[in-house]
């Protein structure tokens, strides 16, 4: 049972951790902020009173992401980057940090930023054809 709850303690809160960053950095910060507490607050009760008002906000955050074309370019061209510094990391040994273990979570990320892109895309254009009907 201990391990359990250290494994969802470490699991949210680096998705807690990128969510902030992805905050100041393009991609779905909020999602992520919420993927971390919801996993947070599975193990640690107390944080579900958290959860409703960044849902809510996350969802909005994610509506907006895919509202306009150079959002949805800006976050695809900031995916494809990650990708490649990540193959750039674990390919070239001069950098700091060096190694596919570096490059993995890179590439992970920029994957991570394109599927939540495409989550996003996809609810927003579904929620659309609901309102407007068949």
């Amino acid at each position: 049972m201990a391990v359990k709850r250290i494994v969802v303690a470490v699991v949210g809160a680096v998705l807690l951790l990128v969510g902030v960053a992805l905050l100041v950095l393009p991609g779905p910060g909020l999602l992520l902020v919420l993927a971390g507490l919801v996993v947070l607050a599975s193990e640690f009760p107390g944080l579900e009173r958290h959860v409703e008002p960044v849902r809510r906000q996350a969802m909005r955050a994610a509506e907006e992401s895919v509202s306009a074309p150079w959002r949805i370019a800006g976050t695809v061209v900031f995916g494809l980057f990650m990708i490649g510094a990540g193959v750039v990391w674990g390919v070239v040994d001069s950098l700091p940090l060096s190694g596919w273990s570096t490059g993995t979570s890179l590439i992970l990320s920029g994957l991570v930023v394109l599927g939540l892109l495409v989550w996003s895309y996809r609810r927003v254009r579904s929620r659309a054809r609901v309102r407007s009907g068949p």
